[in-house]
């Protein structure tokens, strides 16, 4: 068949067309499912990507998804909405400046808040195992050493929940000086002394908790929370996005299947109306309240609060407001980008509550399973520590972190003032590091006017040879007076060497110098990485979990990025 020149080019363009129109899309594009597959069976539900975490013997392995419950996969006519891109370097953590030294000639008292939380330790160990440095404002000293635990001598009985030990030493970063080195043990329940447990699980569902180190690590994390419960205890999960939904209605322990059946269906997407989901949380848990129970609130989120309640003075008085009623707030940070660790660090202390970050499977294990004892259950509220320090032993103090913690000197004595709060068989770890006396002249000169000059020592007695003079008060949970733990710290029990010293000071004070130094503190700057891994292995000691080894690996990769480059990068 003969064909005119002008239907044989017709025919080309047409050709030409067709064909770019069947060429394959581009890798990141996305399109609808021609409609000739609609019919098609639906595919499997998607199999979230597994995270780099290895736990062996775990059950997680062993569990099954709940009849009846699917992920949440694309059907094939539907288009897929991808996550929005996070934001990079713009995480929020509370920015203080170190702690200095102080003459005890002009403050002889230091008074601060107790603190259990550990989430600075959790995204420090994430940043140096990704290859990065942290910034130094996430490092907060006192929950690095407070991550760990440690074989600190506890009270007998519940009457005196808490036991004080105090161990002095040598200075390993400054010749001369000394470290007070004071430790705190609440007394530990035992699990079938330990109250009924009535929580409810407040989950940011927004877009930003999409990828697989946010809801879907914490999703595991909770059914290891789940496997703990006893059969009396009872959850409820509420989810939060652009809104607020009631995922479970409270449930006994009893009805596991269930439970973890709700914890599936979480999937995300949309906005952070975070304090909506507060409300809602609070809400359900007053309804539900028992006197006889542990009333708690977990909230799992990046901290990225954009919709509803916002401001976080208004948030902190509902929460503290709600604490009275004696429901009280635990947070569990995730994620990196966006994370807002300051937020989240104010609202857990309003809410009598502790602040974890979850940076792995394992660490979520630690968090919301074998620490579930301790972090649910508090022996103790507003717990406060003083030292005072006797002038003719000491010339200077300086408090290695908590300067989140700090507290007026008659705050100690003022029972309206918050402070933290500890739960069964919590330790707290102190460190002071003091300048002798005799160093006196080294720090400041002598002043000029007779008025101004120290009065002549004092005869104290049996007092004089005290380096310092300890004092904790708490109340119990639901009174309203404090109680009152004194300890003096004699100069004679001082160790002449650093490693005589107890393995779990000596390994505290290694984690302490490790904090300073990522923060860059110049009171270690002659203290290289290679010194403090040295200190922190010869003071392993009984490491049954492996927390103290893989320190010392950490503490290795940051001596590597340090020769690199804080990036990094060769």
């Amino acid at each position: 068949m003969t064909r005119s020149p002008g239907t044989a080019a017709a025919l080309a363009c047409g050709a030409m067309l067709l064909a770019a129109c069947s060429s394959p899309p581009p890798a990141n594009s996305v399109q609808s499912a021609p409609q000739a597959e609609a019919a098609a069976p639906p595919p499997p539900p998607v199999t979230p990507a597994p995270l780099s975490v290895g736990v062996t013997g775990s059950s997680i392995a062993a569990y099954k998804r709940a009849p009846g419950v699917a992920s949440y996969a694309p059907m094939p006519s539907q288009r897929i909405i991808l996550p929005m891109p996070l934001p990079q370097g713009a995480d929020n953590f509370p920015d203080k400046d170190a702690n200095k030294a102080v003459l005890v000639s002009e403050q002889p008292v230091s008074t601060f808040s107790a603190d259990v939380d550990t989430a600075s330790y959790a995204f420090v160990r994430r940043m140096l195992s990704a290859g990065r440095m942290p910034p130094a404002a996430a490092v907060r000293v006192e929950e690095m050493v407070n991550y760990f635990p440690y074989h600190y001598a506890g009270p007998r009985d519940r009457s005196k929940p808490f036991a004080i030990g105090t161990e002095v030493m040598p200075s390993p970063w400054k010749a001369g000086n000394q470290l007070v080195h004071i430790a705190v043990r609440g007394y530990d329940i035992q699990a079938a002394e330990r109250p009924r447990a009535n929580v409810v699980l407040l989950v940011d569902v927004s877009g930003s908790m999409m990828p697989p180190d946010r809801l879907p690590l914490l999703q595991q994390g909770f059914r290891l929370f789940a496997e703990q419960l006893r059969p009396d205890d009872t959850v409820a999960i509420v989810s939060y996005a652009n809104g607020t939904r009631t995922v479970l209605e409270p449930t006994t322990g009893r009805d596991k299947d269930k439970i973890l059946a709700a914890i599936d269906t979480l999937h995300a997407g949309g906005g952070t109306a975070g304090g909506e989901g507060l409300r809602r949380a609070y809400e359900m848990a007053g309804q539900h309240f028992d006197p006889k129970a542990v009333n708690r609130i977990i909230l799992a989120t990046d901290g990225d609060f954009n919709l509803g309640m916002t401001d976080p003075k208004q948030l902190e008085k509902f929460i503290v407001d709600k604490r009275k009623t004696g429901i009280y707030l635990s947070i569990f940070g995730v994620g990196e980008g966006n994370l807002n660790d300051a937020l989240m660090q104010r609202l857990a202390q309003s809410g009598n509550g502790n602040a974890a970050y979850i940076d792995s499977l394992l660490e979520a294990r630690k968090a919301l399973g074998e620490e579930l004892g301790s972090t649910m259950f508090p022996i103790a509220n507003d717990v406060k520590v003083q030292v005072e320090f006797n002038p003719e032993q000491v010339a200077a103090y300086r408090l290695i972190g908590y300067e989140t913690r700090m507290l007026q000197r008659q705050d100690f004595k003022d029972d309206k003032v918050d402070a933290g709060d500890m739960g069964a068989g919590h330790t707290v770890t102190a460190i002071y590091e003091i300048t002798p006396a005799s160093a006196a002249a080294n720090l400041v000169d002598p002043p000029r006017y007779a008025g101004n000059q120290a009065a002549a020592k004092s005869k104290n007695g049996k007092r004089g040879d005290e380096l310092c003079f300890v004092k904790l008060r708490y109340k119990l949970p639901g009174e309203a007076a404090s109680r009152l733990i004194e300890q003096p710290v004699r100069a004679e029990s001082a160790h002449d060497r650093f490693d005589a010293a107890p393995s779990d000071q000596r390994f505290a004070v290694a984690v302490a110098a490790f904090g300073q130094r990522l923060r860059g503190e110049t009171a270690v700057a002659d203290v290289s990485y290679a010194d403090i891994a040295r200190l922190a292995n010869d003071a392993r000691g009984d490491d049954r979990d492996g927390y103290r080894a893989e320190f010392v690996r950490l503490v290795r990769m940051a001596e590597s990025l340090d020769k690199v480059g804080t990036g990094g990068q060769p």
